[in-house]
């Protein structure tokens, strides 16, 4: 959920002890803002999250989700983070609207403050909507509207969930909820602190075209963008 989650501690230890800005209680629980330097970082109950170094492959998300789509385009992002995919999505061509899905509203509230410069003010554009609610609640509500792409960035990756419950977005159920979601020619995008074989298999397993993206970081495994397109027929 951020370039380089392992070397968080290291880089901060080179600009002093990361200061505590916030501390809030979320809808998964404590979740902490801090301030190393010029950069910030999210914690949620002790767990390093994300912070404002890097980005790259959170705007490889968006952007290789929705590269081949002439507009306009729907974009849905679930998790705002500390905003670079949302900033990245509204410099895209052909973008109309993008929708996004976050469940914390300390996050949302961090972006008219101390996170605005990395999302560039993106909150304030007109063709950005901000659902704060639970993304698989969100997509399981009845009659909700299709995207041309879904791009997921709320978990560490499907073998590293923030919370249990958001496991059942990387299994059968929560393909299904996202597979309803997407128009004809939709992009599902997941992002991931790693490779995740087994969440592959079932992409695999359910679209008929699956590509890898991995984005090296400082430390430790390569960051993995997973973009699934062209779902299966049913059964």
């Amino acid at each position: 959920m951020g370039d380089g989650a392992g070397t968080a501690a290291g880089a901060a230890g080179t600009a002093g002890e990361p200061v505590v800005v916030e501390r809030a209680a979320g809808a998964g629980g404590e979740l902490v803002l801090r301030r190393a330097g010029a950069h910030y970082e999210i914690i949620s109950n002790g767990v390093f999250l994300m912070d404002t170094r890097g980005g790259a492959s959170e705007r490889l998300l968006v952007r290789a989700a929705a590269q081949h789509l002439d507009g306009p385009v729907r974009l849905l992002i679930g998790g705002l983070g500390v905003g670079f995919s949302l900033a990245e999505a509204l410099t895209l061509p052909g973008v109309a609207h993008v929708t996004v899905v976050e469940r914390e509203p300390a996050v949302i509230a961090w972006h008219a403050a101390e996170l605005r410069p990395f999302s560039r003010g993106a909150l304030d554009d007109p063709r950005v909507t901000v659902e704060c609610a639970d993304l698989l609640d969100h997509l399981a509500a009845p009659h909700g509207p299709r995207f041309d792409a879904l791009c997921l960035d709320i978990d560490n990756g499907p073998d590293w969930t923030v919370t249990p419950g958001n496991a059942r977005l990387y299994g059968a159920a929560g393909l299904d909820l996202l597979t309803a979601r997407l128009t004809p020619r939709g992009t599902l995008a997941v992002w991931s602190a790693g490779a995740a074989p087994a969440f592959e298999m079932l992409l695999r397993g359910r679209f008929t075209r699956v590509r890898t993206r991995p984005v090296p970081v400082p430390r430790g495994e390569p960051d993995v963008v997973y973009l699934a397109s062209g779902p299966r027929p049913a059964g």
